[in-house]
Order: C-alpha cells, then sequence, then structure tokens
C-alpha cells in the first residue's frame, strides 16, 4: 500500500521539476491570480527567478564570464507597480575593460477580454544612466502595468572579470520557483561561503566541455612572408553547481532598524582563490585582510598620500603657533582640514586628483581629506593611522577582498593604548564621533610599517536625549509649559546636520506639527560650537493631553514625548535588529497639580531589563503635595540585538509603551 501511495507522488515531481518555463509564455491561470498563495501581503512576487554564470572562451580575452537572467514577475497590487521598473547596474569605466548587456527582451502581459495580451517592451522604454565614474544603469520601464500584469525580462551580462557576482536566493518579493546554475572550468578555483539568514543546498554534478584554439604561424620563404594556421582542441571539465527551489519567502526590507538588507540577504558568495592552467603552477589568489591592508597602504593614491606634507607645511605653522598642548593641535588641525577643503559626495579608500591638489582646490573625496589629516597629524608628530572602513551601505564583507573596504577615516593613538577616530568629510563630526555612514562593525587600521589591525568604529558612550519637562494644566484642561533638550554626541551631531541647515521658524512649524502644540520663546544654542552639547529650550502651550471625565482628570505622565506605538510588529526576525550605536533617553517631568484636585493613583513603577546588560527601562511616578514628577529611562547599550533576543526585545518595547501610556488620575476634592 506505501508503495502504492509513494509513486505517484515521485512522479509528479519529477514531471514539476522537468517543466521548462519558456519566455515569452504566460499562463492565464498566473494571469488571473490575484493574491500570492502563501505571503497575502505581498505586493508582487518572482513567478520564476533563473541565473545561469558560465565560462566562455574568447580568442581574443581567454576566459569571459557570462550571466544569463530571466525573471518572471507577478504585479498584484498599486504598490507594486515599482517592481515593473527593473534596473540592471554593470562595470563601465570610462576606459579599460567593460561588462556589457546584451540579448535584452522585455514583455507585459495582461488579460484583456479574457484572452492574453502581449506588449513588447519598446527601446524608448530603455534608459541608459551613468551612476559614477565605474558604474552604468540601464532602466527598463514595462508599459501597460495594472493589477494582475506579468512582466517577462531576459537579458546577458558579458563580464571580463573573473568576479563571479553574488548569487541572491531571496528579494523583497516572495519567489515561486528559483533556479540558478553556475558553471566553473577546472582552471578556476572559488571558496563558496553562505550569506545572510536563509541558505539552499546545491547539487554538484560535472561536465565535459572543449574549446578549439587556433594558432598562427609565420613562414618566411624567397622573400614573401605567409601565414599558417593550426587548430588545437582542449578538453577540460567543468564543476556545475545547481540552485533550485520553490516558495523562498520575501525578505522585508521595511523593518525597523536595519543596517544594510544586503547583509541578510540569503545567497551564496563565491571568491576567486587560485587558477591552474595547463603547464602552468598553481596561482594563488586567496589573501588575507593583513595582506589586502598592506596592499592597499602601498598604493601611490594611498600610503604615498600620507607622506607629502610641503604643501601644507607653512599653513600649519601659522594654524598651530597658539596651540598649548596636544588637545589644541588636534582641535586646530581637524577644524582647518574640514575648513579648507569640502567634502565632494563621493567615498573611496584612494585618492582621486590627489591630496596636493584636493587641498588647492579645496574639494576632495573621503580618501583625500582624511588620507591629507593623517598626513598632517604625523607631520607634527602624533601615531596617526589611516582605517579602512566599509560603509553601512557597501555592508560587511564575508572574506578579505579589496571591494570590501570603500572609505577611509583617521585615528590617533596615544601612550596609555587609549585613541581618537576622526572623519574631516563630516562638517558637524567630533573626535570619536564619526558620521552613521562609518558605523559598521570594525575598521582596518593601517601602521606605517604595513602592519595592520581591527578597530571598532561604534562609539563606547552613549548618546544621550535629555528632556526636561514643566507642565502647568489650566482650568479647560490645556496645558502650558517648558521644555529643555539636551543633546550629546551623535545626536547633537544629526540635530546639527538636519536643523542647521533650515531657518529657525521652519524647525519650529516642524515641532509644533510633532506634537500638536504652539510654541514661543525658542532657543537652540551651541548649533556651531561643536565641543558642546546642543541645548534646545522652548515655551509650548497644547491642547487634547488632559482628559476630564466625570470630576476626574486622566493624564499620560509623559504627554508628547510618550512612545505611541511598538517599532517592532513582526512576530518573528530573522536578522539582528542594529540601533547604529548605544543610546539613552532620559525625561524627567514636573506637574502642577490644579487647584481642587488631589492624587487619586498613578502607574506602578517599572523596571525591565534585557538579557546580557543589551538594555534596560526604568519608569516611576512619585508624588508629593501637589507636585508630579514622572522619571522615564530607556537604555539601549549595545549597536546590535541578535535575532535570537528579538521576541524579548519585542516584548519590552510593548511593556515600555504600555507603561508610559498608563494614566495619572486626579479626582476633585
Amino acid at each position: 500500500m506505501k508503495k502504492l501511495i509513494i509513486i505517484p507522488f515521485l512522479f509528479l515531481s519529477i514531471v514539476l521539476n522537468s517543466q521548462e518555463i519558456k519566455f515569452g509564455k504566460v499562463l492565464k491561470e498566473e494571469l488571473t491570480e490575484k493574491t500570492h498563495p502563501i505571503d497575502s501581503t505581498a505586493e508582487a512576487a518572482y513567478l520564476y527567478k533563473k541565473r545561469r554564470t558560465f565560462f566562455e572562451y574568447d580568442s581574443n580575452n581567454g576566459f569571459i564570464i557570462v550571466t544569463e537572467i530571466h525573471d518572471r514577475i507577478k504585479v498584484y497590487t498599486k504598490e507594486g507597480f515599482k517592481y515593473a521598473v527593473k534596473k540592471i547596474n554593470y562595470y563601465k569605466p570610462d576606459s579599460g575593460d567593460q561588462e556589457k548587456v546584451t540579448n535584452l527582451k522585455a514583455y507585459t502581459f495582461n488579460i484583456e477580454d479574457g484572452k492574453i495580451v502581449k506588449q513588447k517592451v519598446s527601446r524608448k522604454n530603455i534608459f541608459d544612466e551613468k551612476l559614477s565614474k565605474y558604474r552604468s544603469q540601464k532602466k527598463i520601464t514595462f508599459p501597460k502595468i495594472k493589477e494582475g500584469s506579468i512582466i517577462d525580462l531576459k537579458y546577458k551580462i558579458i563580464s571580463p572579470s573573473r568576479s563571479i557576482k553574488t548569487l541572491n536566493f531571496q528579494y523583497n518579493i516572495p519567489v515561486k520557483q528559483l533556479y540558478c546554475k553556475v558553471e566553473i572550468p577546472e582552471y578556476y578555483i572559488y571558496n563558496k561561503r553562505n550569506k545572510g539568514y536563509y541558505a539552499i543546498p546545491f547539487k554538484e554534478t560535472f561536465a565535459s566541455k572543449s574549446i578549439r584554439l587556433t594558432n598562427k604561424r609565420e613562414v618566411r620563404s624567397t622573400g614573401t612572408t605567409s601565414s599558417n594556421f593550426s587548430t588545437n582542441r582542449v578538453d577540460y571539465r567543468s564543476s556545475i553547481y545547481t540552485f533550485t527551489k520553490t516558495d523562498i519567502p520575501a525578505i522585508k526590507d521595511n523593518e525597523p532598524y536595519v543596517n544594510n538588507i544586503e547583509n541578510y540577504r540569503g545567497g551564496m558568495e563565491f571568491e576567486l582563490s587560485g587558477t591552474r592552467f595547463p603547464n602552468s603552477r598553481y596561482k594563488n589568489f586567496s589573501t588575507s585582510w593583513e595582506d589586502v591592508s598592506k596592499r592597499i597602504y602601498k598604493s601611490t593614491s594611498f600610503g604615498d598620500q600620507i607622506e607629502k606634507d610641503r604643501y601644507f607645511k607653512d599653513d600649519l605653522t601659522m594654524i598651530l603657533k597658539d596651540a598649548k598642548n596636544d588637545t589644541d593641535k588636534i582641535t586646530l588641525i581637524f577644524n582647518h582640514v574640514k575648513n579648507k577643503v569640502k567634502w565632494n559626495d563621493y567615498y573611496g579608500k584612494y585618492t582621486e586628483k590627489g591630496v596636493k591638489k584636493a587641498y588647492k582646490d579645496g574639494t576632495g573625496n573621503v580618501a583625500e581629506i582624511n588620507l591629507m589629516l593623517t598626513g598632517m597629524l604625523r607631520s607634527i608628530g602624533f601615531d596617526a593611522n589611516p582605517v579602512l572602513v566599509s560603509t553601512r551601505f557597501n555592508g560587511t564583507p564575508l572574506f578579505p577582498t579589496f571591494k570590501g573596504f570603500n572609505y577611509v577615516i583617521s585615528k590617533i593613538n596615544f601612550p596609555d593604548q587609549s585613541y581618537i577616530l576622526l572623519d574631516a568629510s563630516e562638517k558637524y563630526s567630533t573626535p570619536n564621533t564619526l558620521p552613521i555612514r562609518c558605523l559598521n562593525w570594525n575598521g582596518r587600521e593601517i601602521h606605517k610599517n604595513g602592519t595592520s589591525n581591527w578597530v571598532s568604529l561604534i562609539p563606547k558612550k552613549h548618546a544621550k536625549e535629555t528632556n526636561t519637562l514643566h507642565i502647568k494644566i489650566n482650568d479647560d484642561f490645556s496645558i502650558n509649559g517648558m521644555l529643555r533638550t539636551v543633546y550629546t554626541d551623535h545626536v547633537a551631531m544629526l540635530y546639527r546636520d538636519k536643523n542647521n541647515i533650515k531657518k529657525e521658524e521652519d524647525v519650529i512649524t516642524a515641532l509644533e506639527d510633532k506634537h500638536t502644540i504652539e510654541i514661543e520663546d525658542f532657543k537652540s544654542l551651541n548649533k556651531t560650537a561643536l565641543s558642546k552639547n546642543i541645548v534646545q529650550s522652548f515655551k509650548f502651550e497644547g491642547d487634547d493631553f488632559v482628559e476630564g471625565i466625570n470630576e476626574k482628570i486622566y493624564i499620560t505622565p509623559l504627554f508628547f514625548l510618550t512612545q505611541k506605538e511598538n517599532p517592532f510588529k513582526s512576530n518573528e526576525r530573522n536578522f539582528p535588529v542594529d540601533f547604529g550605536l548605544p543610546w539613552q533617553d532620559k525625561h524627567t517631568v514636573s506637574i502642577n497639580i490644579p487647584e481642587g484636585y488631589i492624587m487619586q493613583s498613578i502607574p506602578e513603577p517599572l523596571a525591565i531589563g534585557l538579557p546580557e546588560n543589551l538594555g534596560v527601562f526604568k519608569f516611576q511616578v512619585m508624588h508629593k503635595g501637589n507636585k508630579i514628577k514622572v522619571m522615564s529611562v530607556s537604555q539601549i547599550n549595545s549597536n546590535i540585538i541578535s535575532p535570537q533576543y528579538y521576541s524579548i526585545l519585542k516584548d519590552f518595547y510593548k511593556q515600555l509603551v504600555s507603561k508610559q501610556n498608563e494614566k495619572i488620575v486626579l479626582i476633585k476634592k
């Protein structure tokens, strides 16, 4: 009996797996499908996601990498229309070897009057855009998109590089059927590493391949030259890695507190570790972070730039003439570089025009600014070194690679083992307060002798927001009072970055809209005094914060400072919560009890913590005479919370929100 049950299922499985998805042909059932059968919230879904990467022999360039893509996407909702605009990024420098996008075909499918209508994407819907000095983008806009449409896209990318692009398994929308194949000749040896939090096992097979090589030989005879051609066949074996999977869940990029979603997207990385060609020795490409750092430092666009000093020596003498100590010297040099050379918004670990020209022009990329800063600090005797960084946007590299770093900052070491991290590309940064874009795990410090080591980029101090709120409740249950807020470190930097470019009235309007209050006597101190905390204060009045019912007054203890909802909505999370840095929010509220009322009830105190001292929340309401004092402290002690603690963190915030929203109740005497 068991055999009779198993055999049909095996047969069905074989039939399903052997079905070939043909480009340009869709099923009516696919077009009439209203929602995704598993994820009803999906705006769109990949019906089919195919990728084949293989090596092809070219007589001029040797082996090149070809990647064939076939994407078929179903659009379920209007919000899913954005998936009908496809972007293909490819390597296209101004000179030298380039990638090419070829054989591009695209269609939109709809149901009209019960029939399948196929619309070809014309050339006018395909655009080329230069993204940077090295990257371009082909943008395809599919026509006639509506709810229920299907788009079908097919293209090739031909690359002269031996770098295999990351194989992604997860996307922002579900994947019904995925098929990936990577074919690698025996001459190339790659390390394979899973990435993210969703893995697919592969099947490894082998295939025999061959190439024909044409040799040309010049033959001279009696004053004439002729060419003889001969053809040789070379046989080799390819390793084939096949990945197949159905019903892959989407990785949501709308989760709160995510660093770079690419760090968590399930997939596989291929790293070229070596080559072994016939009649040649094995050539090792595997490297360590030590080797990567050393080679970067030896570049004329990196280490040599730090050693240049003639272009700034006279200026530095003038700048430092009144410096009394090392702190003065560091501050003066740091501010001089920030004021002298403005950042041109380009990242990079290498200089483009060089530190000397950047200094003269008054603009430069990150490397020019911070290598210049490092050079100035070294020139007056500081133990200053460059630190290579991978920005949050660039992601966290899985293995040693030159692409792993795209940024550089400066570090000063002191005899007591303490140090300072500096980034002069950021207008409002201060020592050890790096731009948020840099706060991505560790950086790689490179010393003069070429040795290197990891350095934590995460601040050790908490960035703090401290609010002191004084409230008076009026007879009509409106309120008026004063709020004083102190911002330190990173929150001060973010405040300056956001508000210093605005007119004061625009800052006030934004606060009034956010808190539903009316503001007067607004002050903001130390906006440009970067060594000091930001201190913001204002008087205000507002309605709808106090509720009077049947001779009772109901008060939300923190008024407009209350956290109204839990940011964590999902039931589970498979990747870390990234707060970016340790932080603390502290609120102290003083409330005058209106005349004629007495206290009936106040919320019970609460003190809770996260495992491993990752965070705390403390809340207390105290009553004495006609005064009520509320204390609330929320503190996260780590930039990263592991997914294993997600449910605990979600409950932590649930209790925080619930407690802050409990009512103080006053009753008439």
